[in-house]
């Protein structure tokens, strides 16, 4: 594991990402105090559910999702087509 302060980092940047990219795992120190630590991604870096829970971005649903496909369909007190037609009526 490679240790770059800040300003290390800002002068050699794509030299350090590449050291990532490679695998490499880099510590950025700010004025020798350890702020940051630059990873190679895994398999489940990105997207994962169960992540995007636990730094509660996304909070989990219950309950049995397809019963809303057997509510009645809302009664709308205009049709779609007339809704947009009043709401472009000034681009004409």
């Amino acid at each position: 594991m490679s240790t770059v302060s800040v300003s290390e980092l800002k002068a050699n940047l794509s030299r350090y990402l590449r050291e990532v990219r490679r695998g490499g795992e880099i510590q950025v120190l700010d004025r020798g105090t350890f702020i940051a630590q630059l990873l190679p991604p895994t398999k489940h870096t990105y997207g994962t559910r169960e992540r995007l829970v636990n730094m509660g971005l996304l909070r989990p649903g219950h309950g049995d999702p397809t019963t809303i496909l057997d509510m009645a369909p809302l009664k709308l007190p205009t049709s779609i087509t007339e809704a947009m037609d009043e709401d472009r009526s000034d681009r004409v």
